[in-house]
């Protein structure tokens, strides 16, 4: 009994480790990029921050492939399902492509409403200041010359403030946009923290736990600095940025405790937590592959200022693929 509580106190310090250490990690890897704006060359607009989005991308696009997805897979042909429908259906595999197609669905409905409101704006504003013109013609004939000056002033100026409106209108549809991709990646990415947490906590074995720390510790290190690039890019409010940096740094730990205060119970082997735990690890694959493939990696791809950049593509294709194998090599531990 003595041997069973010294193994029982080994293993709770094991996973106090690993909470401090996780904490620390996705804190200091979301920040990272979203500090960095105040380095020169960790800002959005430079060619380094470029360079290390790419290798986020890579990282969130193994997560999904090689951690979640398989574990998916595992969960939902386990042998405790046996039986039908779990043996003669694909589920983990329709779940991530409902979840993909579900996520391009909001990515794409909500980017459409916010671009047709900015373009409503738009024309009413052009409306005003065409209205603001009939009036300046209507001015009295002693100030005949004086109004033709400023008539064409105003027309000069209206249109100069009809360009710049144009454009702060696509930059405005840019951020929402980059807001849109940033709020559904974290829920993404929260999905699957919640999980591998939870199943940590509750695990027993100190020989297990001790390298699935250290591989959840770089995990989330890696997965911080892909999420801290799309809130940097995001600009989101000082408040906000700090909800979802704390949000996210704090979701795998969370787990971690509510798998110590659970493990008497919690068995990963029975058929609620084999169905609950694939069907939520299908769905968080599906938004990651969409997200890293559609939202991250084609969008920076396809710009103009990356194919007219010889040297920044090869750059950035080799960052992705570090990414990738980074995240794949800790396959191996968790």
């Amino acid at each position: 009994m003595a041997v069973s509580t010294a193994e029982g106190g080994r293993v709770l310090n094991y996973k106090l480790m690993a909470i401090i250490s996780i904490f620390i990690a996705g804190a200091l890897g979301v920040l990272l990029p979203v500090v960095g704006k105040k380095v020169p060359s960790l800002r959005p607009d430079n060619n380094f921050f470029f360079l290390i989005k790419s290798f986020a991308a890579g990282v969130i696009l193994a997560t999904g492939f090689i951690h979640i997805l398989p574990d998916a897979f595992e969960s939902l042909v386990s042998p405790s399902l046996s039986g039908p429908p779990w043996e003669d259906f694909p589920f983990a595999g329709f779940m991530a492509m409902m979840a993909a197609i579900g996520t391009m669905m909001i990515d794409t409905f909500v980017t459409g409403y916010y671009m047709r409101s900015h373009s409503m704006k738009n024309v009413n504003g052009d409306e005003e200041m065409q209205g603001g013109d009939e009036e300046m013609q209507e001015d009295d004939e002693g100030l005949h010359v004086h109004t033709h000056t400023s008539h064409g002033n105003a027309h000069s100026s209206g249109s100069a403030v009809a360009v710049e409106g144009s454009g702060s209108g696509s930059n405005s549809t840019d951020l929402i946009r980059h807001r849109i991709v940033t709020q559904v990646l974290e829920m993404g990415i929260v999905l699957h923290s919640v999980i591998i947490g939870v199943s940590l906590g509750a695990s027993e074995d100190p020989d297990a736990i001790k390298p699935i720390m250290v591989a959840l510790t770089f995990h989330q290190l890696f997965e911080g600095i892909g999420l801290g690039g799309c809130i940097s890019q995001a600009r989101f409010e000082p408040r906000t940025v700090v909800a979802m940096v704390a949000y996210f740094a704090a979701t795998t730990p969370l787990g971690i405790g509510v798998g110590i205060g659970i493990s008497r119970v919690y068995r990963e082997d029975s058929r609620v937590a084999l169905i609950v735990g694939g069907m939520l690890q299908s769905t968080s694959a599906g938004i990651l592959i969409y997200m890293a493939l559609v939202d991250l990696i084609a969008a920076d791809y396809m710009s103009p200022r990356l194919l007219g950049n010889p040297r920044l593509h090869a750059g950035a294709s080799l960052s992705l693929l570090v990414g990738a194998a980074c995240m794949s090599v800790l396959a191996r531990w968790a």
